[in-house]
């Protein structure tokens, strides 16, 4: 965990969802779509806060945690520049693993987009869903972000010299079978499990989870980003609209599932 905390403590999570908007605006799209009305949403690893900051513009009210002291901070900052502090209900520096400071069925829809991918032990894992099924009210939603493993070997097979031990037959052999990835360089993104896109609802369904929606985040706008992004803006806003619908829809495209580089489960808590 110490490395995850190191390697987020100096990145900019914030501006790599702004360098790569789609990812948010696809995410968020069907956030809103699932979500009640109102309520009290849980934004479990939320980093910087980006997904709970717009949560509570919403209207709802939010708790957020994150396991990196630094972004729970900037986090916390972000709520009162965004003017919306006085929506959040708790900032936690805690492990997903172990929620012990919130209580059984306390949110009405909860959100985790990062910790999943960072656990690379299946009783971690496990654990995270358990303690995510327990915090969650009987038929609430949860959002839970998963990376894949064919995407990763994609990327692996282009840029091989920037995923070592990936630049080997040996290093891609071994992440295949096992699905983990520590990068060999220094500072680099740190150790990740990397998902079957066939084990993610059997796994959420384990769980105590009813599946609704599996999508891409990043969909066939994968390559997308800033310059394409704002290309489509400057046709004008009827075009933007239409080009972004089209992306929402496509995004549920199982055939697009293994070129997005995150996945989100939408379940409902059985």
């Amino acid at each position: 965990m110490n490395k995850i905390i190191e390697y987020y403590g100096g990145f900019d999570e914030w501006g790599r969802l702004d360098r790569e908007p789609v990812e948010f605006l696809v995410n968020w799209h069907y956030i809103r779509k699932y979500l009640p009305e109102r309520g009290h949403v849980l934004d479990n690893g939320a980093g910087p806060g980006k997904y709970a900051i717009e949560l509570a513009k919403q209207g709802f009210d939010v708790t957020l945690t994150d396991l990196t002291p630094r972004l729970v901070r900037l986090a916390k900052e972000k709520a009162e520049e965004c003017g919306v502090s006085e929506r959040f209900k708790g900032f936690h520096c805690v492990n997903a693993v172990q929620l012990d400071s919130l209580t059984d069925q306390q949110f009405d829809a909860s959100l985790m987009l990062g910790p999943l991918y960072h656990l690379q032990t299946e009783p971690e894992r496990v654990s995270a869903l358990r303690e995510l099924y327990r915090v969650t009210k009987k038929n609430g939603y949860v959002f839970v972000a998963f990376m894949t493993k064919i995407r990763h070997l994609t990327t692996s097979l282009t840029y091989p010299e920037f995923w070592k031990p990936n630049e080997t037959l040996g290093g891609i052999q071994a992440f295949m079978q096992t699905g983990t990835f520590n990068h060999a360089d220094e500072g680099r993104f740190t150790g990740v499990y990397y998902f079957d896109i066939e084990e993610i609802k059997p796994f959420m369904e384990s769980g105590g989870f009813e599946t609704v929606e599996l999508i891409g985040s990043s969909s066939i706008a994968g390559s997308f980003r800033q310059e394409q992004f704002d290309y489509w803006r400057s046709r004008g806003e009827e075009e933007f609209e239409g080009v972004m619908n089209i992306i929402y829809r496509e995004a549920g495209n199982p055939y697009n599932l293994a070129a997005s580089s995150h996945l989100l489960y939408i379940g409902k808590r059985i």
